[in-house]
């Protein structure tokens, strides 16, 4: 039996490694890299190329990569999917109680092994600088919760921290965060404390680096704009808005659409328009399951990989839709090995499971593939856009133009209710003022399929174009015909 259990457990480990090795290659490059069910009445003549994180120049795109300080996922494993999925920014925690395990001692070579990694693959790191330090008397917790420290000298080791973090990297890190939900209920840190250390820790970093770009608050919730209000009034009475660029949010709501509300992400914007009309909106953490979890945001619903996808897709779209730097949350499975509680958070684009090895990418990251190969920073907002419909459900529509070439886009979808696995679409009669299109074509952005419109079913005028078209609760797009074809 010894011999036996020797035998399987060398098996495992033989796959374990065999996985995390090769796991790169398990990504898929046809033009069927993604099936799905919907079936539309048009000619398919082709499929979105995806971009490399090297072929693309700049975006307003995350993904995140957090947990890593905590290792609840192995960075070594998932990396080399990151270039391929052509997202430009990673967001991470640099790991205070990783990095000073001991007090006055900094082991950087896990940070410098990512940080490095990023850069050469340009890709743009987003460090955030917490949790806290338990090596130091009051330093506080290595996690989400009651992590904040309690002590002067616990303080002192912070600020000796963050000089020897952006010291370190001020030549490869261009953005930062300071402390991950502080608003959280389990944190439970006051708008005062919280205003405190953000204004502490941004001081040291703009000292050092300047030309630093900082994000303030990373905050847990899209509604509640009295802790706004108070955070951003000790720091303008301060004189002390000039140190942030950024707002940050997590914005977790069953129906993606529903952030976008005045009781919502717009009413933070509103809070924010009253001290500052510099200082941005920027979504950091936010992202579906791909199967039912019991815990975590966005739990208890039977979650699948298309209504993760969909709900991905919708919500990035609909923050770039409304000026937001935009965040997927995460690039793989997170497994939470808490010792007596283990639990896999799965809103990864990869697959893992509590070896923590990418065992696949899920439909959702060739969705944020798809998309990402589209919405770079050539692609910008049409301010000049309208759009009318005949159509009775509830439409998401968003115009935009790729600066270079002129060529206009328009992303729609049926937004009435939560994301399904239904792909039942409904043919929808819709006009966009003030564009004019040559040749357009339909794009499933899930699948990356491109279809010819029928000449039946569009036309031109004065006024803009008309088109007849199906529609899902999955975002779709129509463009040019020659922008996908280069």
């Amino acid at each position: 039996m010894k011999s036996f259990n020797l035998v399987l457990t060398t098996l495992i480990l033989i796959f374990v490694l065999f996985t995390q090795v090769l796991s790169a290659q398990y990504i898929i490059t046809s033009s069927d890299r993604v099936r799905t069910p919907l079936n539309v009445d048009m000619k398919r003549i082709g499929t979105i190329k995806p971009r490399s994180t090297n072929e693309i120049v700049s975006s307003r795109l995350t993904v995140g990569c957090e947990t890593l300080d905590r290792d609840h996922t192995v960075w070594d494993n998932y990396k080399d999917y990151l270039p391929p999925l052509g997202v430009k920014k990673i967001r991470l925690q640099a790991g205070w109680a990783k990095c000073e395990k001991v007090p006055g001692v900094y082991d950087w070579k896990w940070l410098d092994d990512i940080i490095d990694y990023a850069v050469a693959n340009n890709i743009e790191p987003w460090l955030q600088t917490s949790y806290g330090n338990p090596a130091y008397p009051g330093g506080g917790g290595v996690n989400l919760l009651n992590s904040i420290m309690t002590s002067e000298e616990a303080w002192d080791g912070w600020d000796r921290w963050i000089e020897a973090l952006v010291t370190r990297y001020k030549d490869r890190v261009k953005e930062w965060e300071i402390w991950n939900e502080p608003d959280h209920s389990g944190q439970n840190i006051t708008p005062e404390t919280t205003a405190h250390l953000n204004i502490r820790t941004a001081e040291i970093i703009k000292r050092i680096q300047p030309d630093a770009k900082i994000a303030g608050l990373a905050y847990t919730s899209n509604s509640d704009k009295v802790y706004l209000d108070k955070f951003l009034k000790i720091v303008s009475d301060s004189g002390k808005l000039d140190l942030f660029d950024w707002i940050s949010y997590h914005s977790y709501t069953m129906r993606p659409e529903d952030a976008y509300t005045e009781n919502s992400v717009l009413g933070l914007r509103s809070v924010l328009r009253k001290y500052s009309k510099d200082i941005l909106l920027r979504q950091g953490e936010n992202g579906a399951p791909s199967t039912y979890i019991p815990s975590f945001a966005l739990s208890e619903y039977y979650w699948t990989e298309y209504t993760q996808a969909k709900y991905n897709m919708r919500r990035m779209l609909g923050d770039l839709g409304h000026d937001i730097e935009t965040s997927v949350f995460t690039i793989i499975d997170i497994y939470y090995n808490w010792g007596d509680r283990a639990v896999l958070n799965t809103k990864g684009l990869i697959q893992s499971d509590i070896t923590m090895a990418a065992i696949r990418p899920k439909v959702a990251y060739y969705a944020i593939q798809n998309l990402a190969a589209i919405f770079d920073n050539d692609m910008v907002l049409n301010p000049e856009f309208k759009f009318t419909s005949t159509n009775t459900e509830s439409l998401s529509v968003y115009g935009y133009q790729h600066q270079p070439t002129k060529t206009p886009l328009v992303a729609m979808w049926l937004d009435g209710k939560n994301v399904t696995n239904s792909f039942e679409t409904s043919q929808v009669n819709i006009t966009f003022d003030n564009i004019s299109f040559k040749t357009p074509v339909w794009v499933d952005l899930m699948t990356g399929s491109i279809y010819e419109i029928p000449k039946s079913e569009w036309s031109k005028s004065d006024r803009g174009c008309t088109f007849n078209i199906p529609l899902y609760d999955s975002p779709v797009l129509i463009t040019e015909k020659a922008f996908l074809k280069k």
